[in-house]
């Protein structure tokens, strides 16, 4: 078994990062700011609040949390959209009521959706971005490949799947309503799933040499857990993401390269 170590690829990129905040500060004397808006309080939410704060905090950015209600959450956004301190916004899904997510991620400054999840984003969403990043990062041809993305949800395969297809890939889709998954999960080369249903994806489902990026999280008697049951990790023959430290540091990483563009982009001043 060949494990896709996105910790590692993380770690390279945070070095170049280090840098690039840096300069900010150094030449420009831009101190980067990032605003984290929170509608729930739930252990696995905190833990990832958490992951992104320290990976800011490493950078020396300035990352501060609102924990409100969902009455205040558009009231929430606007000011930090008119406060130019803040660069970068994020709206940490799920919210307490997740029928009108979109509109509260469509009330987000574009230039500073750094999550890239509003109608209006400029940026790439950063777990897409991520698992994009992991597999260039070892050397994955995917115009070759038969690539299968199962759950078209929000974070992951929605906007992953349009990020292929504009870059001229044709990937296979499987969603809920798929009724004859395990035999396409049998013809793929390279499977990403981000569903969130623990044990999707059984070890007998998979061929040999397949690459497998398991990109769904559900939390389950208290712990992470992703699609893949734990069987497929006994296979020798497959290429796939750990149970942990795979595209969730990437994605973190990726969050911050966004952050780096909006500044870049729009909050250097302009001689």
């Amino acid at each position: 078994m060949k494990l896709l170590d996105g910790q590692e690829l993380a770690g390279f990129i945070k070095e170049r990062q280090l840098k690039q905040f840096s300069v900010l500060w150094t030449e420009y004397h831009v101190k980067a700011k990032l605003a984290i808006i929170m509608t729930i309080d739930d252990p696995v939410i905190n833990l990832y609040v958490k992951l992104k704060e320290k990976y800011g905090q490493d950078l020396k950015i300035d990352i501060v949390i609102f924990r409100v209600s969902m009455v205040s959450l558009a009231p929430t956004i606007e000011k930090i959209n008119q406060d130019d301190s803040f660069q970068g916004l994020i709206v940490q899904l799920p919210l307490k009521e997740m029928s009108d997510a979109d509109k509260y991620l469509n009330l987000i400054d574009a230039k500073k959706d750094i999550d890239g999840l509003s109608e209006m984003a400029i940026y790439d969403p950063a777990t897409p971005k991520a698992i994009l990043w992991l597999l260039a990062g070892y050397n994955v041809n995917l115009e070759i490949k038969n690539i299968l993305v199962i759950g078209l949800g929000r974070l992951v395969g929605r906007p992953l799947v349009k990020m292929m297809q504009q870059s001229g890939l044709n990937p296979i889709v499987a969603d809920n309503l798929t009724n004859n998954l395990p035999e396409m999960i049998g013809q793929a080369d390279l499977i990403i799933t981000a569903t969130g249903q623990p044990g999707l994806i059984k070890a007998s489902m998979v061929k040999p040499n397949t690459i497998i990026v398991d990109a769904g999280t559900t939390s389950e008697n208290g712990q992470i857990v992703g699609d893949l049951d734990p069987d497929v990790y006994n296979q020798s023959d497959l290429i796939l993401t750990p149970t942990k430290g795979g595209v969730g540091p990437l994605t973190i990483a990726a969050l911050f390269d966004n952050l780096y563009q909006t500044i870049s982009d729009h909050f250097i001043p302009k001689i």
